[in-house]
């Protein structure tokens, strides 16, 4: 079985001092590339979606082409889940294959976001389905889903401690001062705030936003816990980007198994680039 949850993956990361890459992908192409570059480098892989995505390219379409892909290079891969908030569209996505999850229930009163995320644990515990949960709220856009820097809220250890044991969650996505999107300044995270989130919560703990971090915030991340890194925003840059050059050097071009090729080139540069900052190269 090539699709796998996180579950065991995020524990091996957690044991041995390393990350694991959750790369959001969007089509065939970023799929091909995330799956081809993770297999070269003998590198753990989660690939994941926002429910944009799987509205876009269809929840049976990613699994069955994430699926093959796995197979065809040997790699096994957890299809992810990123920021989905209902639980009957993760059900669904759950009874098509998909076996990690997060459930986003960040923007809820504490006992509401508990009660929303032990529910779907419950639920996805019975299918051997991993589930990953935020507490506290990352600044900037993900998706369709904008939260103002003022909204943004760290998380607070304590109540960290008390959200992991009464929820059962298997990740803890934490808040310490990264957002999503592109940084409009040099991000200042609270590395004292994850020691601490780290030495009372015994789960792997995950990083969402880590699109523009310097190499050594992210190997700084990783040393005081965290074993999940979430990259978006930097992929879909490079890809668009050497896609518009293209065109631009090639106004007449229409075979998109031409005018792809440069833009899968770029992106998987950053892939490369995130699996050596997450120090998961060889790791599989």
């Amino acid at each position: 079985m090539y699709v796998i949850s996180t579950k065991a993956m995020l524990q091996k990361a957690q044991c041995e001092g390393y990350a694991v890459p959750a790369f959001n992908i969007h089509n065939l192409e970023t799929l091909q590339v995330v799956v081809e570059t993770a297999a070269e480098l003998h590198s753990p892989l989660i690939v994941a979606g926002t429910p944009g995505t799987f509205s876009y390219a269809g929840s049976e379409n990613i699994v069955a082409i994430a699926g093959a892909l796995a197979g065809q290079f040997n790699q096994p891969l957890a299809i992810h889940l990123d920021h989905h908030e209902k639980i009957t569209d993760i059900e669904t996505k759950v009874l098509a294959g998909v076996r990690s999850v997060m459930i986003d229930g960040s923007h809820l009163p504490f006992d509401e976001n508990v009660a929303l995320v032990k529910r779907v644990v419950d639920y996805c515990h019975r299918y051997d389905v991993s589930v990953e949960a935020e507490l506290g709220r990352l600044g900037g856009q993900e998706d369709d889903l904008m939260v103002d820097g003022k909204d943004a809220l760290y998380t607070n250890p304590q109540q960290a401690r008390e959200f992991v044991e009464r929820t059962g969650i298997d990740s803890l996505a934490v808040a310490i001062g990264t957002a999503h999107g592109l940084y409009c300044a040099e991000p200042k995270l609270d590395f004292e705030r994850l020691s601490e989130i780290r030495s009372i919560v015994d789960v792997p703990l995950v990083l969402h936003g880590a699109s523009g971090l310097p190499t050594s915030d992210i190997r700084q991340a990783i040393s005081r816990g965290v074993c999940k890194v979430n990259v978006a925003t930097e992929l879909k840059i490079a890809f668009s980007d050497a896609l518009k050059t293209y065109f631009l050097a090639h106004p007449e071009a229409s075979d998109p198994r031409h005018y792809m090729v440069p833009a899968k080139t770029a992106m998987k540069a950053v892939v490369k680039k995130v699996i050596a900052d997450c120090g998961c190269e060889g790791k599989l």
